[in-house]
């Protein structure tokens, strides 16, 4: 029988794994057909845009984690933990693509767990729609922000794109999902705020 102090247990060793860039992912990271040598400044330049990408779904996994932890319906709970299984390869495939480049994982990555589970718990206190509408949005920005990296990365470098274009496909349908739920459209100054907090989280990580 699970107790109360063996679920904490579970989510801090969670919480450490995510963190730490350690987390094992439940299937195979999608791979190019064609692995090109790179040059060092495409490399160092995937590297970075991964570290990226890695943070995000740091934020992703403490969200989630937030956003069940403050929702009192268990369908909701249910579809949540759905869709941080997925993000948990997301977060697998991106440390270890970041490894491969030659790169390093953020030193910010605590921080960003930390604040995004807050935020995550908040949006999940405010009721089923909110909290579905908080996650359809962030989808919508994971979206486009994975769009702006297969952009800036071009066509050379196959292997990432793989990667990016899978997690940009997964987090699309958690947005539908989150819709067909029946999400609320967030207000405007509320998107603007996501948006500048991306902005940061974005910009730290690609260099530190």
């Amino acid at each position: 029988m699970t107790t109360g102090s063996d679920m904490l247990i579970a989510e801090i060793d969670k919480a450490v794994r995510t963190v730490m860039g350690v987390s094992q992912a439940a299937r195979p990271m999608p791979r190019a057909a064609e692995d090109p040598v790179l040059s060092e400044v495409e490399r160092r330049q995937a590297a970075a845009l991964m570290r990226v990408n890695h943070c995000g779904e740091v934020c992703a996994q403490g969200l989630y984690q937030g956003q069940r932890l403050g929702s009192r319906s268990e369908h909701l709970k249910a579809a949540l933990s759905s869709a941080a299984a997925e993000e948990s390869d997301h977060l697998a495939w991106s440390a270890q693509r970041v490894r491969e480049l030659g790169g390093r994982l953020s030193l910010f990555a605590p921080l960003w767990y930390a604040g995004s589970l807050a935020l995550g718990y908040a949006a999940g206190r405010m009721g089923d729609r909110w909290n579905l509408g908080f996650l359809a949005e962030t989808e919508r920005q994971v979206e486009q922000h994975l769009q702006g990296h297969l952009e800036r990365l071009g066509t050379r470098d196959a292997k990432t794109r793989a990667v990016i274009e899978t997690m940009k496909q997964e987090e699309a349908g958690h947005r539908r999902s989150a819709e067909s739920l029946g999400a609320r459209e967030l207000p405007a100054p509320v998107r603007l705020g996501m948006r500048c907090a991306a902005k940061l989280m974005t910009t730290a990580s690609y260099w530190i």
